[in-house]
């Protein structure tokens, strides 16, 4: 989930709602409420650790937090150097979560098909839309962190992508998380320069900002998906297959990229030094040995997907 956050146009809660767990999820984030809260005050932190479900809570967060530090700094590689077969695995990941979600869902009737319907429209709507530019003002990055954890919540709705839209994937996903890295690095080195360092120390309190965001995000969200799912729950699934489906669109291999220009038609650089993309204008290929190998690649990428979800199934009978 965690490598997922981080590539825009992929949503972590993807991985959650193939592998099986998404609903322990939304159901343990839950458990964050006034309850939890008295028990956690009053020093009940055995009670407190057991009532939120803390044991998959804590592996979770722990395997993302590993993940985006190591995975994601490899998805960042290759989506550098090779970046058509990069797209194409995810892209047919998800064409492996949609055929995996629809195969098993027997409840069609007027009002799933419509909400179906809607989710392709929003996931298709999103993918088109323009960026905005880079705003550090710390109660748009509280915002960015409530919206952008959506990725999370709702499969196919891809957070980083949003991150993209209102203009801070950069500064959140890459100067943010660089700036505590290097933090770590610094502090094991035993230099303490970084202290009076104010642009190092203006990101890492973005960074806080951030991540506050994201944990309320994550926390309110949860508990109004945990009630539409009790209450709407078929609904609801066929809400998120269509963002799932939908978002094919974020993820199209074969597409190039629209660099952000000023007045006068120059390309205009992140904090990085690296030219700003606005959009994509996305192609269908031509057949080559190249489009070939992509196609492998999306194969594979379904076959990853449909693996798992087959091992899940047999896992105890492999035991």
């Amino acid at each position: 989930m965690g490598a997922a956050n981080k590539v825009p146009g992929v949503s972590g809660g993807i991985v959650a709602f193939v592998m099986g767990f998404y609903e322990e999820f939304i159901y343990a984030l839950q458990k964050f409420n006034i309850k939890a809260g008295k028990l956690f005050f009053s020093g009940r932190f055995k009670q407190f650790y057991q009532y939120v479900n803390g044991r998959f809570l804590s592996l979770l967060f722990l395997g993302m937090l590993i993940s985006y530090f190591s995975v994601s700094k490899l998805l960042d590689y290759l989506i550098e150097r090779h970046e058509l077969y990069v797209w194409s695995v995810f892209f047919g990941m998800i064409i492996g979560s949609i055929f995996y979600i629809y195969k098993d869902f027997t409840s069609w009737n007027s009002k799933t098909i419509l909400c179906v319907c809607l989710g392709i429209l929003a996931g298709l709507s999103i993918s088109f839309l323009s960026p905005a530019t880079q705003n550090d003002n710390l109660w748009f990055v509280f915002l960015c962190g409530i919206i952008s954890v959506t990725g999370m919540a709702l499969p196919g709705f891809s957070g980083s992508f949003i991150l993209i839209l209102l203009g801070n994937y950069v500064l959140l996903l890459v100067d943010a998380v660089n700036a505590l890295f290097d933090t770590f690095v610094f502090l094991g080195s035993g230099d303490f320069s970084f202290l009076t360092d104010e642009t190092h120390l203006r990101l890492l309190k973005v960074l806080v900002v951030f991540t506050l965001g994201s944990i309320v995000g994550l926390i309110s969200l949860s508990h109004l998906l945990g009630y539409i799912l009790k209450h709407y729950k078929l609904n609801t699934l066929a809400l998120i297959m269509g963002f799932i489906t939908g978002s094919l669109g974020v993820v199209w291999p074969w597409k190039e990229a629209l660099f952000k220009t000023d007045n006068l038609g120059a390309f205009i650089n992140d904090s990085n030094g690296a030219y700003i993309i606005e959009n994509y204008q996305r192609y269908i290929p031509e057949l080559s040995l190249q489009t070939g190998f992509a196609l492998l690649c999306i194969c594979s990428g379904a076959a990853l997907v449909l693996g798992l979800e087959w091992y899940g199934k047999h896992r105890k009978h492999i035991k």
